[in-house]
């Protein structure tokens, strides 16, 4: 079995154990104290998106230059409890278009039915914006209906991502109305 398959066998079984929870506050705090940084599960499934990201096979299609890239490794199918399982390689630090030290905001979308992320940071002090405020190793889980830029600051992570029936939405960012004089 190569590193992909194994990575979506391990994320079965995960995804079979939260199949009937929903994305949010209480999620996210659960899985940070069940799945956090020192579990098992939370290593193996960095290390082996990690790896996925070295060879090429995760994250593999670019957004925006080698610095944002993401890519779907599993659509949703009975196997994955209906969830896809997808990555996103963000670094800010190496982007052009982003001062260093400042915040890297890819594309505005929206997740109808819920997102669980696990955030793996590549750099000492990477994050990722969550509902909850920025996270670095960890999760964090966004509502159903939630609707963001994907941020990072402080270098260089990778958010391995489920979305539930493989749901989600690419929009227009809402306009912000100003009053003129």
């Amino acid at each position: 079995m190569d590193k992909r398959d194994q990575l979506i066998k391990q994320c079965a079984g995960f995804l079979e154990e939260i199949q009937g929870m929903t994305a949010g506050t209480e999620m996210e705090q659960w899985l940070n104290r069940k799945y956090g940084p020192d579990s098992t599960l939370y290593n193996q499934l960095a290390g082996l998106i990690k790896t996925g990201v070295e060879e090429g096979w995760a994250a593999d299609i670019e957004i925006g230059g080698a610095h944002y890239r993401r890519g779907r490794l599993a659509e949703p199918t009975a196997q994955t409890c209906n969830f896809s399982i997808a990555a996103v390689y963000i670094d800010s630090e190496s982007n052009p278009s982003v001062a260093a030290g400042k915040i890297f905001r890819g594309d505005f979308h929206e997740h109808p039915h819920g997102e669980v992320n696990l955030v793996v940071p590549l750099d000492e002090g990477a994050v990722l914006a969550g509902p909850n405020g920025w996270c670095g190793a960890g999760w964090t889980a966004p509502a159903p209906g939630s609707r963001h830029y994907p941020e990072v600051k402080g270098g260089a992570l990778i958010a391995l991502f489920f979305l539930p029936a493989g749901s989600i939405a690419y929009v227009e960012p809402p306009v912000r109305n100003e009053v003129r004089a």
